[in-house]
């Protein structure tokens, strides 16, 4: 599978009403296409990549002139800003939401803003995570949904240290420097603020290997 393949589904209704055409219009491969670029550029730390994709990928959806779809798109880039712990509140969904009739966008919309008033209609992964806590998300097999929850968990205050290093080592598994620095900056922290130096240190160094990444021979890390 993908592995972005779980934040990918929101743009699955982008088909609706082509059902019966032998092959999706363009529009929607050009929006698919430049939605995953600009996720995996993302979650990489590659901002100026990620912008440009997500120009692109708007640009392709506003085409059609649904909000729906746009916000749809919206709440991609959102699930990645959540799974990196850098949650914006979603201005550019919340700005669409009057014209999105779709239970299952609104409650996802709710559930990673940290409020998930209408679990039993989100997604049946993220359904189970929200109800299932730190086993659940752990049981998930795609990393960014997964990392996508504990975002969420931790915008619902429902973050243990434990999840915090399943986040950090899903991150790290996959290569993706922008969420794995922010779970290790969080851990860090709150390793401190617990008085547990050992453990606070050892992740300063992770931290330290990670901001070196790109950086030029002999550069100290930031």
């Amino acid at each position: 599978m993908n592995r972005l393949a779980a934040p990918l589904i929101l743009l699955a209704a982008l088909a609706a009403g082509c059902a019966g055409k032998s092959a999706p219009p363009q529009w929607r491969m050009d929006a698919h296409d430049a939605a995953e670029r600009a996720t995996q550029a993302y979650l990489s730390g590659d901002s100026r990549v990620a912008a440009l994709e997500w120009t692109r990928a708007r640009a392709e959806v506003s085409r059609t002139g649904r909000p729906e779809l746009l916000a749809r798109l919206e709440l991609m880039r959102c699930a990645a800003e959540v799974a990196s712990l850098q949650a914006s509140g979603c201005p550019a969904f919340e700005a669409l939401r009057a014209d999105v009739h779709d239970a299952e966008l609104l409650a996802y919309a709710d559930y990673l803003a940290g409020h998930p008033a209408n679990a039993a209609q989100l997604p049946p992964a993220q359904r189970a995570a929200a109800a299932g806590g730190e086993a659940a998300i752990a049981a998930m097999a795609d990393p960014l949904a997964r990392l996508v929850a504990a975002g969420a968990a931790v915008q619902a205050g429902r973050a243990t240290p434990q999840l915090l290093t399943l986040a950090a080592d899903t991150a790290s598994q996959q290569g993706w420097r922008r969420p794995l620095l922010a779970w290790l900056l969080v851990g860090e922290q709150r390793a401190r603020d617990a008085g547990d130096a050992a453990l606070a240190q050892a992740l300063r160094r992770r931290i330290a290997v990670v901001e070196s990444a790109g950086a030029p021979p002999g550069s100290p890390a930031r």
